[in-house]
């Protein structure tokens, strides 16, 4: 009796060990001599000692950053570029059995794909284009982990930095840019100034009195200047004069 009594409390015991309080993010692959029977979880679950054993998977969204990497662009400029990816395990079975550590072989996955991707892209797409070498990051780095059962949600670019001698060259390139677009629009107003001087002109010598009145205006405002002289030539008829002479 005390044999059975001891058994009993040995097993009891034992099935004790492999109670497992499993909580909402997480789920328990489990295996039965090796071989892969399913997930458990969440809740109390019970693990058969000695027999089965189980493998904890956590399921929720991991923010891993990717660390600076030093790339070359399709224009051949060598950047520092550094990202964040977000991603999800989505089939604990396969990211148990495909992949020894998912977590660690999807950042190593990441920052290989991110030099390959920065890669076919020239500094100024990079610039310009984010959101697209965003999703395009996202799309192959998303296909290599797909195998392992983890979902890629989103690579986001954090920072991109060229060097020095690059930056002086933006920027001198951006002024001259200013400079065109400045020169360019101070044409056109000439232009269209030009355009608008020449209507007029041809409105006053059609009309004698409107070239007198305009000459008129031009004078007063040059007389409105401080010590101005002015000489005006009149016209003056002398043909009575030298009819009376004769």
């Amino acid at each position: 009796m005390e044999v059975l009594s001891g058994l009993f409390l040995l097993t009891a015991i034992t099935l004790a060990t492999g109670i497992r309080i499993v909580k909402e993010y997480d789920r328990l692959v489990v295996m039965r001599f090796g071989k892969v029977v399913g997930l458990r979880g969440p809740g109390f679950k019970l693990v058969v000692p000695f027999i089965e054993r189980a493998q904890k998977v956590d399921v929720r969204v991991i923010t891993m950053a990717i660390p600076t990497q030093d790339a070359i662009t399709k224009d051949n400029v060598m950047v520092k570029v550094n990202a964040v990816c977000f991603f999800q395990v989505v089939d604990p079975t396969r990211a148990v059995l495909k992949v020894q550590d998912p977590i660690e072989s999807t950042g190593q996955l990441a920052q290989a794909t991110l030099r390959n991707v920065i890669g076919r892209y020239s500094l100024d797409e990079l610039l310009v284009e984010r959101d697209q070498f965003n999703a395009r990051m996202k799309a192959a780095l998303d296909d290599d982990t797909e195998r392992w059962g983890i979902k890629v949600l989103s690579v986001e670019l954090k920072d991109l930095s060229v060097p020095e001698q690059m930056r002086r060259a933006m920027a001198r390139e951006a002024e001259a840019e200013r400079l065109r677009r400045a020169t360019v629009t101070n044409a056109e107003g000439e232009l269209q100034a030009a355009a608008k001087l020449a209507a007029a002109a041809d409105i006053i010598f059609a009309e004698p009195g409107a070239f007198q009145l305009r000459r008129l205006q031009c004078l007063m405002e040059v007389s409105q200047g401080k010590n101005t002289t002015m000489l005006i030539p009149t016209p003056i008829s002398i043909s009575g004069e030298t009819q009376s002479s004769d």
